[in-house]
């Protein structure tokens, strides 16, 4: 009876003998850890697992002092190498019994990480606009009145001052439109996230052809609702940037993967959806300084001595337009941006 109640719970339930061994584990178990029970019945659980604690270590000990102990946040690499962040409580029930109660802690930390990335990006947004204001109207008037200025003066030097000065003016006011993101309303169209990823993968190997882009793309993923011109600038954005962090940094055989994979059941913010579509864009390169992390899609903000800091807000802007986001991890050697946008088609 109490086997059948903890096949109905959510929370993974793992039940190992004295020698560490697996004996059963309930429905939710064998979803955590990608893998049937009749797969790893009798295999020791710490070949199986791998923490940053000695995992096999601590269960032994509760199974020695017969005392249970809880772990939080614990981050545990599975034997296909998903790194999983859970809490773990381990209760002995006998001389030979230990049972195991994991709770994954990834999604309710990645659900708290994109509900606060998508409010600053709201705040970004209103602090952008305001700025673009104040400073858009004072630069039309100093470039009308160099314009008036110009035409009153007869030396050539002179004029060609206030040429500089309406050219400079122009380009403050372009990099305040560039801190606001697209200006126009996005369209949405049937969209094959392939064919933007090849027409990205196509500009990228023109411009930096020592670059090695490699494709690993999910055929089954279905069609999408979207602006395929924005979709194009935002991986665009977000590629070129790896692609020229790796270039400046000198890195050794530089690669680049563009990756596709559906995500079912999957919560971006607040909202679950049936069905997502991940793309991930990865390269070998220098990473991002953790000083960088939280900052990241600020505009302006760029870890490249010639970045412009637009390239990763504006992509950002799109995804959040089609009620998508983009998450980034990365150590040195490593980094993956992953764009996440539903698959779901849209009613409005």
């Amino acid at each position: 009876m109490y086997r059948r109640l903890m096949e109905h719970l959510t929370t993974a339930v793992l039940l190992l003998d004295g020698e560490l061994r697996l004996r059963w584990m309930n429905p939710a178990a064998e979803a955590l850890l990608a893998i049937s029970l009749s797969r790893l019945k009798g295999q020791p659980l710490p070949a199986l697992v791998d923490g940053e604690e000695d995992i096999g270590g601590l269960l032994a000990k509760a199974r020695d002092e017969f005392h249970p102990f809880t772990q939080r946040e614990a981050r545990l690499t599975l034997t296909t190498g998903e790194v999983l962040t859970v809490d773990y409580t381990v209760s002995p029930l006998g001389a030979d019994e230990l049972l195991l109660e994991v709770e994954p802690r990834d999604r309710l930390l990645r659900i708290s990480r994109e509900e606060a990335l998508q409010t600053r990006q709201e705040t970004i947004k209103v602090l952008a606009r305001g700025l673009a204001h104040e400073v858009k109207n004072p630069l039309g008037g100093i470039r009308g009145a160099a314009q008036l200025l110009e035409r009153d003066l007869d030396d050539p030097g002179l004029q060609e001052f206030t040429r500089i000065i309406i050219e400079e003016v122009d380009r403050l006011r372009d990099l305040v439109d560039s801190m606001l993101g697209p200006n126009r309303m996005i369209r949405h169209e049937p969209l094959n996230i392939h064919k933007v990823l090849e027409r990205v993968r196509a500009l990228l190997i023109v411009e930096h052809p020592a670059v090695w882009i490699e494709r690993d793309y999910d055929p089954s993923l279905p069609e999408l609702s979207g602006d395929e011109a924005q979709m194009i600038q935002a991986l665009l954005n977000v590629a070129r940037n790896a692609v020229e962090a790796m270039t400046e940094a000198g890195t050794v055989s530089p690669r680049l993967t563009l990756r596709t994979r559906a995500r079912r059941q999957f919560t971006l913010g607040a909202e679950r959806h049936r069905l997502v579509c991940e793309v991930a864009i990865i390269d070998n390169g220098p990473g991002i300084p953790e000083s960088l992390r939280e900052t990241l899609f600020y505009p302006m903000v760029s870890g490249r001595a010639e970045g412009s800091g637009l390239g990763l807000s504006i992509a950002q802007s799109i995804l959040h337009q089609h009620q998508g986001l983009i998450e980034c991890d990365s150590i040195p050697g490593h980094t993956q941006f992953r764009l996440l946008i539903p698959l779901e088609k849209r009613h409005d």
